[in-house]
């Protein structure tokens, strides 16, 4: 039996909150996918994700559309699945208080590709400079996919971006789509490339190059192929992150489908895996993803997407959160 998290959390002390912005502000239709993280200030800040189709699933299998049970819905002649970001200011409530469009026109070339923006950003603060890293693949004509770490300012309760590297994936850098990579927090420009292996790769910003600074050795987990999700954040000596899961087939009528799941994962200070939490689901959805951890005073904040059309941030007491966590 999957877990339902958010109801566990619930009935241990936790709350959980739509993530909202007002429709006459926003680009586009779909909000999903948040990042969530605490400033030095212990102010917290969201990213949403904003994008221009709504996702439609056939949960259990029931209702499959002819498409298939996984539709991505927006105008026939409108063929870019296209993203822009919002950044969040939070009260002491975690609600949003007040919110911008990130304004990239500095920087906006003529996208070459159907996918375009800066797609499931994290957020990092690293040496004084607040950034958004995420995957683009608007910039060549095949869809290659490379993080990008784009630095952001607010200037007049607006957030405009005022630099974007596009970072290589470490030699020979010829994969195809790289995507997800998990930034830690308390190492500049260091990321989790992947869970297992662990993989930790550093951005030289000196000369836009990019290295493995560590590589672990793989380990039969019992679980299926661990991909990237939050932040990596350090707590008790110890590294961790959210990471999804996911299962990938065809339904009956030969359509793709997807059931995504989720795992704490923990590292020690060397970035030897430790533990892999219990699998679950945020709400028993088939497709959710999380890109957003961070602890704030004696809570854990997790930041989730629901299907691609809704955003949540759910509030966890600490001590409940690592007793799940070690289980």
């Amino acid at each position: 039996m999957i877990r339902n998290f958010v109801k566990d959390c619930i009935d241990n002390g936790s709350d959980l909150k739509p993530l909202l912005v007002k429709a006459k502000d926003m680009v586009n239709p779909s909000l999903m996918n948040p990042s969530i993280l605490t400033l030095p200030n212990n102010k917290v800040i969201v990213n949403l994700r904003n994008v221009n189709y709504l996702l439609y699933h056939a949960e259990h299998s029931l209702n499959e559309h002819s498409w298939g049970p996984l539709c991505y819905l927006h105008p026939e002649n409108q063929i870019e699945l296209a993203t822009h970001n919002i950044l969040c200011s939070l009260n002491d409530s975690y609600d949003i208080e007040r919110y911008s469009n990130v304004d990239t026109s500095k920087l906006d070339v003529k996208p070459l590709w159907e996918f375009v923006g800066l797609e499931d950003a994290r957020l990092a603060y690293w040496e004084n400079k607040l950034f958004l890293s995420g995957v683009r693949r608007d910039t060549t004509t095949n869809g290659q996919g490379r993080m990008e770490l784009s630095e952001v300012v607010e200037e007049n309760n607006v957030y405009k971006e005022i630099s974007r590297a596009r970072i290589p994936a470490p030699p020979d850098n010829t994969s195809y789509c790289e995507k997800n990579w998990m930034p830690i927090l308390d190492l500049p420009y260091h990321f989790i490339k992947w869970t297992n292996e662990t993989e930790v790769v550093k951005y030289n910003t000196s000369n836009q190059t990019c290295e493995t600074v560590h590589l672990g050795k793989f380990q039969d987990l019992g679980t299926g192929d661990l991909r990237g999700g939050s932040q990596v954040i350090k707590i008790q000596n110890k590294y961790l992150a959210l990471v999804h899961e996911t299962n990938l087939y065809n339904s009956e009528a030969g359509r793709k489908n997807a059931d995504y799941y989720h795992r704490f994962v923990v590292w020690d200070e060397n970035f030897n895996l430790v533990k892999v939490s219990k699998r679950f689901n945020f709400m028993n959805a088939k497709i959710e993803f999380s890109c957003g951890l961070c602890v704030h005073n004696d809570r854990m904040l997790i930041t989730f997407g629901y299907q691609d059309n809704a955003s949540y941030l759910l509030n966890a007491p600490l001590t409940f959160m690592l007793q799940f966590i070690n289980e």
